[in-house]
């Protein structure tokens, strides 16, 4: 059965429908970055609020600002913005859900003035982003904003046709400036630390360069609250469309795939009203500090210290990682010995438990989390996931060798081909550079521990990690992923 609004009621009875009438919603949120995560997370928090009768004025409006949003937003047009939920887990108790909280999708490319005038109208109070963690054009080796980039330049030089997502809210809040609407809430929605900081301070160096009343104005009238978000959501493969279509009997287009486990926590700084998501199951916190160190030490940052190791070792799912038993032990051993030590107390979390989830969560054989998709972006994700927790262990003199492994297979994956000889491409926006760096062994790791915006200062610096990582990459190389988990687990009795 096509998914579309005329068709809704003749789905299949385990297929659970909206609770409301899609017609009485209202936009109240403008949405750039439409993808996988924000499906499965953000509209579907506020898909559920709808459906208990409530948050109707909080309808979604999604943006595309990219050439291949086209085809996301011709494939939700094409069901009336429907899609389905589909969870996958290994237990009975999942969920296939239709969303209706997204009703319409605008592309830049269409016209900056139609997007701009979307984004100024007073019913949209907050704007969410999920633009990848490189979106934000900060330099994570000084956490400056990177002004020089061609696209913020031409934004500068062309405020009425933007095309950075800086450019459009800056045009469409000088918009509501003059006219008196009040601003709206910025919050971003990428795995970042302190991404609400973040957006803040790109935003507002962006506006300084363009305009300084304005600059000012925002500081004052705009908020950014921090979030952590969570929810594993790979990307939808022809497989899963058809899996939806024999198993459900729904024919969808761009339906979205995700793990049953979702969390979000979020700063209550919001300073245009808000949909009452408390209502099905965000948490609203004054700080979201403990609660990202928390998701970000243990779940990004053994997410990249199996992911690049499966991949030379020649699996392409997350699950295929945590079958292999070296591989459950190392990833334990990384989190109780390496992360839990530095972080924080976490109101209301048990890490002990929290772990445990992880190591469930991740050996899901049901959802085939792939691993090019938690390799892809290496370059931006190790200064943000793996950086800090090294950077600690070295400043406290402990054991560095596990973590040295994290980067040490990072270096190696970099070469483009796994033990059995089979070649891949590296999926990262600095994939040549990155790949540069690691053709000469004798060079190596000066070269690439020497990348300050990806590395640091600390790193290159220490003679104990710098050692480590030579060792890692060498055992990598001569011997393989088994052989060398094998040796760094037997260290640890």
């Amino acid at each position: 059965m096509k998914l579309n609004k005329q068709n809704l009621t003749q789905l299949a009875p385990e297929v659970q429908l909206p609770a409301y009438a899609i017609a009485d919603t209202r936009q109240g949120i403008a949405h750039i970055g439409v993808g996988g995560f924000h499906r499965a997370h953000q509209a579907y928090y506020t898909d559920a609020l709808m459906n208990l009768g409530e948050g109707l004025d909080w309808s979604i409006c999604g943006v595309g600002l990219r050439a291949d949003d086209r085809k996301a937003r011709d494939d939700l047009a094409g069901q009336d913005y429907l899609y389905t939920l589909y969870e996958l887990g290994d237990t009975d108790d999942t969920e296939v859900r239709v969303i209706g909280a997204i009703s319409d999708m605008l592309l830049a490319e269409d016209g900056a003035q139609a997007l701009i005038d979307k984004l100024a109208s007073p019913q949209i109070r907050i704007v969410s982003l999920t633009i990848t963690e490189g979106g934000y054009c900060i330099d994570d080796s000084n956490g400056e904003f990177m002004a020089h980039l061609p696209q913020i330049q031409h934004d500068l030089a062309h405020p009425h046709a933007p095309k950075t997502v800086f450019g459009f809210i800056c045009a469409a809040l000088t918009k509501r400036r003059a006219a008196g609407i009040p601003a709206f809430t910025v919050m971003s929605c990428d795995n970042l630390p302190h991404n609400g900081a973040v957006t803040r301070k790109a935003l507002l160096a962006f506006t300084a360069l363009q305009n300084a009343d304005l600059h000012d104005w925002i500081k004052v009238n705009v908020s950014f609250p921090n979030a952590m978000v969570d929810r594993i959501t790979p990307m939808t493969s022809t497989a899963h469309r058809l899996q939806l279509h024999d198993d459900h009997g729904v024919d969808d287009a761009w339906p979205v795939v995700c793990e049953p486990f979702v969390q979000w926590v979020l700063e209550d700084k919001f300073v245009n009203g808000r949909p009452a998501w408390e209502k099905v199951g965000v948490q609203f916190t004054d700080d979201v500090t403990p609660y990202e160190e928390m998701k970000i030490g243990l779940l990004n940052g053994s997410h990249l210290a199996l992911t690049y190791l499966g991949f030379l070792k020649g699996y392409r799912f997350v699950h295929e990682t945590m079958n292999d038993p070296l591989f459950v032990a190392y990833m334990r051993a990384y989190m109780d010995l390496d992360v839990t030590p530095q972080l924080a107390p976490v109101p209301g979390i048990d890490l002990t438990e929290y772990k445990q989830t992880l190591v469930d969560r991740f050996s899901n054989q049901a959802i085939a989390d792939q691993l090019e998709r938690v390799c892809s972006d290496g370059s931006s994700k190790f200064p943000k996931f793996t950086v800090p927790t090294i950077n600690r262990l070295i400043a406290d003199g402990r054991e560095t060798e596990r973590a040295a492994l994290v980067v040490a297979a990072w270096a190696l994956y970099l070469k483009g081909v796994d033990e059995n000889g089979v070649i891949y491409r590296i999926p990262d926006p600095r994939a040549e550079f990155c790949q540069g760096l690691v053709t000469d062994d004798v060079v190596l790791s000066r070269r690439l521990l020497g990348v300050e915006e990806i590395f640091g200062t600390a790193i290159p610096n220490s003679p104990a990690f710098v050692a480590a990582f030579e060792r890692c990459y060498e055992s990598l190389r001569d011997v393989g992923v088994t052989k060398t988990l094998e040796r760094l687990l037997a260290n640890l009795h």
